[in-house]
């Protein structure tokens, strides 16, 4: 059986998807689940960097280590590629469904967060917003994965 395949997305891939990238698969690796993650962005103006410094740390604070990864724009071979595709906010989604992608899910869709956006960090003051947003990231991503587990269809999680 094909593994799952799942795609974060938010807009430089250095903050957000990367940490929802590195909680997932620590899940996946501790759960030895047949899923495959990635991150991208839907810019590319971070494209071949790692994720910023307050991601790495935070991430590394909660047991993820998020270090190697580098950011990556989305391109067409992603359409298609992806069981399952994650915005980080309202305006992503609508970035992904302008570029071709269908079934496009919102993170916060997951968790308990009723559909809501995960703020990007990056233009909160100091290191509280990256706490809040991991929180709320590994809430989502863990009701992400549960819900996987157990779908046998992509369009019902």
């Amino acid at each position: 059986m094909e593994p799952k395949r799942i795609l974060f997305v938010c807009l430089g891939n250095i903050c957000r998807s990367p940490i929802a990238e590195g909680v997932a698969q620590d899940i996946v690796n501790s759960q030895a689940l047949s899923i495959e993650v990635d991150s991208a962005g839907t810019s590319n103006w971070h494209e071949g960097e790692h994720p910023c410094s307050h991601s790495v740390k935070i991430a590394k604070h909660n047991n993820v280590d998020i270090s190697k990864q580098r950011s990556r724009p989305i391109s067409k071979k992603d359409i298609g590629k992806f069981d399952y595709v994650i915005s980080m906010d309202e305006q992503n989604r609508q970035d992904l469904i302008d570029f071709g992608f269908e079934n496009v899910y919102k993170l916060g869709d997951f968790g308990g967060f009723n559909g809501k956006d995960v703020p990007d960090p990056y233009f909160f003051p100091g290191f509280e917003g990256f706490e809040k947003v991991f929180h709320m990231i590994d809430t989502a991503v863990k009701d992400l994965i549960q819900k996987i587990k157990h779908s046998t269809n992509t369009s019902e999680i």
